[in-house]
C-alpha cells in the first residue's frame, strides 16, 4: 500500500455504480409468452465498484468512489445507498443525458445470471479519475469492471503510469467480459500491483494473454503473476489463493455458512483483501484470510452489501 499523500481517503474505488434488480425463484426464462412466478424481487445496490467501496467502508477503511450515475431515480438510489454506507461520493458524477446503468440478477443459491444495461457505467473517464486522485490523495486505487468501461480501459495503461509516477499503488478486478474475448490486459497487468480474478476469469485471461489454454488454475494464475502483479484468485468454497512471480505463495479457506445469495461475494472478497492492505497487514496468508472471510460472510444476505463483514468479524469470524 502506497503512502503517497496519506490524504483524505485510504482507498479510491473506480468503476461501476448501479442498482441490481435481484430476482429469485423460477428464474430460468421461458419464451412463448410464458408467465413465471418469482419468490422475491428486490432493488439493491449493485456494481462491483460500489459493492467493494461499501465493503471497505464497513471494514473501517476511509473510502471514496469514482463513478458516473444518471440524473434519475436509480442514480439517486445509488448515491443514497453508497453515502449511507459511509463512502465519500464527492467523485461520483451525475450525468443528466444518460440513464443510470442497471443489472437484473437471476439468482439461484449457488449461481446467478446477470443482464446489464450499461447506461452511465461506461461514462467514467481517465481525466475524472486523475482529478479525484489529485483531490482525495488516496493511499491506494482499486479499478473494477474493466470490460464494462471500454474508454477507461483504453486509457488505463497511461493512467497507471501516471499513478505509478506519483507513488500510488493499484489493484484491478476486471470482472466478466461480456464479449468473452478477454483482450487488452497484458499491458495493464504489467502495471498493477494486485490482480483479483475469480477462477473462471483467471483461466480465460491466461489463455488470452499466453495464447494457450492453461491446464488448470495454478498454471493460469502462475503465468499471469509472471507479468509482475500479485494474482489473488477468488476460488469459491476454497477461499483465496495468491500467486507471485510464477508460484503459489499462500492460500486461505472460506467459512462454512448458509448461502442466501452469492451476488457480490467476489467484491466483498476484494474489500477484505484491500482492507487488510489498508490496515498494514503484512502477511499474505492473513490478508487472504480477511478476504476469504469477508467473501464468505457476504453470502448470508440478499444482494451485495446486506451481510458484508465488519472488522470484528474478520478478527474473530463467526458464521
Amino acid at each position: 500500500m502506497s503512502a503517497a499523500g496519506g490524504g483524505a481517503v485510504d482507498v479510491l474505488v473506480v468503476g461501476d455504480a448501479n442498482p441490481d434488480l435481484l430476482l429469485t425463484g423460477d428464474t430460468v426464462p421461458r419464451f412463448g409468452q410464458a408467465e413465471q412466478l418469482l419468490d422475491t424481487a428486490d432493488l439493491l445496490l449493485g456494481g462491483s465498484a460500489s459493492i467493494v467501496a461499501c465493503g471497505l467502508a464497513r471494514l473501517g477503511a476511509r473510502t471514496a468512489l469514482a463513478a458516473v450515475v444518471g440524473d434519475d431515480r436509480f442514480g439517486a438510489f445509488v448515491l443514497d445507498e453508497v453515502r449511507a454506507a459511509g463512502v465519500d461520493v464527492s467523485a461520483v458524477t451525475v450525468d443528466g443525458a444518460v440513464p443510470t446503468g442497471l443489472s437484473v440478477v437471476l439468482s439461484e443459491p449457488h449461481d446467478r445470471a446477470i443482464l446489464t444495461l450499461p447506461g452511465t457505467i461506461p461514462s467514467l473517464t481517465a481525466t475524472a479519475v486523475r482529478a479525484a486522485v489529485e483531490r482525495l490523495r488516496p493511499r491506494h486505487v482499486h479499478v473494477a469492471s474493466y470490460f464494462l468501461q471500454p474508454a477507461l480501459a483504453a486509457a488505463l495503461p497511461e493512467l497507471l503510469d501516471w499513478l505509478a509516477a506519483r507513488g500510488f499503488t493499484v489493484s484491478l478486478d476486471t470482472n466478466w467480459d461480456p464479449s468473452e474475448r478477454w483482450s487488452g490486459l497484458e499491458d495493464v497487468l504489467r502495471r498493477v500491483a494486485v490482480f483479483l480474478p475469480n477462477r473462471e476469469e483467471a483461466l480465460a485471461i491466461a489463455a488470452a494473454v499466453t495464447g494457450t489454454a492453461p491446464a488448470g488454475l495454478d498454471e493460469a494464475a502462475s503465468a499471469l503473476s509472471t507479468l509482475g502483479c500479485r494474482v489473488v484468485v477468488k476460488a469459491g468454497a476454497e477461499g483465496g489463493i495468491a500467486f507471485d512471480g510464477g508460484a503459489r505463495v499462500a492460500a486461505a479457506g472460506g467459512l462454512r455458512v448458509e448461502v442466501v445469495d452469492t451476488t457480490g461475494a467476489g467484491d466483498s472478497f476484494d474489500a477484505g483483501y484491500l482492507a487488510a492492505l489498508s490496515a498494514g497487514v503484512a502477511d499474505e496468508q492473513e490478508r487472504l484470510r480477511w478476504a476469504a472471510t469477508a467473501g464468505s460472510l457476504s453470502v448470508r444476505g440478499r444482494g451485495g452489501t446486506a451481510a458484508q463483514a465488519t472488522r470484528p468479524d474478520l478478527l474473530a469470524p463467526v458464521p
